[in-house]
């Protein structure tokens, strides 16, 4: 077995890669045999010491693999054996043979690749939450989604215009044509624009139904401000706290200063009329089920081919460092994986 591990918070470099034998399935797991794992922004912020979430270092990152099934515990349907699947990993992602419980794992939909497969748990996960169960974005509702080149952003679209909604998106200029191809109806130049301003401009002075906003800070302040009557902000990160590659208290600090702490209490909302939520898929582990119903509807949407995985980039093991800064460099349009030798 070959895993990927974060030696200590630091730049991409610290990640190296580290043989052992093989994990046995305990009780009620499946092992599968990885062909691609999924790269988060998570894993990222871990890596930098920032991820409250993450356990002890030395460890091995991953929330999500593609795969064949090997083996199965004693007790465990023995035809999952030989099937292609999708993982939820909690943790250990970032390997080429990984034990996973089976409520976790989801028969691969047809016409997907393996490296497509990968790119579904975490992103189309988040963003059905997001957009569907917390979100409850309607038909001829607005949605504005910040970073929406990337993966979650990708299939935050995707599930909002299958709903019948207008979607405004956050991107740098470089990625507005491709994205507008993708199904964005608006597109926001992050680095050149006001995005406050301009949800203004494109929805006549009303605003948003819905935000999805990983950026955290000052962004969370500005959202507010742009939420129509009834609009609700759904935050699931803190990417500002990642303005460089390790971990800067300056930006932590900045980060926690511009988070609208006011504009939260409960009598203000109640008097605008606007609703905050919060979505880490990480915390979910105990709503298995409720996942697996998420999932079966994800995954036939995905055969349907409603819901259509992008993979930016593949890098080999060797080269995880290389995927983190391409992420980190926002190179990518959509999801970046991890590939085990052999594929």
């Amino acid at each position: 077995m070959r895993q990927i591990w974060i030696t200590r918070a630091g730049p991409p470099e610290v990640l190296q890669v580290k043989e052992g034998a093989d994990p046995v399935p305990k009780a009620g797991e499946v092992r599968i045999r990885v062909a691609a794992s999924g790269v988060n922004f998570a894993d990222i912020m871990g890596r930098m010491g920032v991820y409250p979430d993450l356990p002890p270092m030395p460890v091995v990152p991953g929330y999500e693999v593609s795969g064949r099934i090997d083996a199965v515990a004693p007790g465990v349907d023995e035809s999952w054996i030989g099937q292609d699947v999708i993982g939820l990993t909690r943790f250990g992602g970032y390997a080429d043979v990984i034990c996973v419980p089976v409520k976790q794992v989801f028969a691969q939909p047809a016409g997907l690749s393996a490296l497509e497969a990968a790119a579904i748990p975490v992103n189309y996960f988040t963003a059905w939450q997001l957009v569907v169960v917390m979100g409850a974005l309607k038909a001829n509702e607005t949605v504005l989604i910040h970073s929406v080149g990337g993966g979650v952003g990708i299939a935050a679209t995707q599930i909002a215009k299958h709903a019948g909604a207008r979607v405004i998106g956050t991107a740098s200029a470089g990625k507005h044509e491709e994205m507008h191809a993708l199904g964005v109806d608006h597109l926001i130049d992050y680095r050149t624009e006001d995005f406050e301003a301009r949800t203004r401009d494109i929805t006549g002075g009303r605003g948003v139904e819905l935000i999805l906003d990983a950026v955290g800070g000052e962004s969370w302040k500005k959202g507010y401000r742009v939420l129509a009557p009834t609009g609700r902000l759904g935050m699931f990160g803190v990417s500002s706290l990642a303005s460089g590659k390790e971990r800067n208290l300056l930006s932590m600090l900045s980060m926690l200063a511009n988070t609208p702490w006011f504009q939260f209490n409960p009598l203000q909302l109640m008097n605008a009329n606007k609703g905050v939520f919060g979505v880490n898929l990480g915390h979910m582990w105990g709503e298995i089920d409720r996942l697996r119903g998420w999932g079966e509807t994800l995954m036939e949407l995905a055969a349907r081919g409603i819901v259509k995985p992008r993979v930016a980039a593949s890098f080999k093991f060797d080269d995880a460092a290389k995927a983190h800064h391409f992420i980190q460099d926002r190179r990518n349009i959509g999801k970046v994986l991890l590939v085990p030798r052999g594929y």
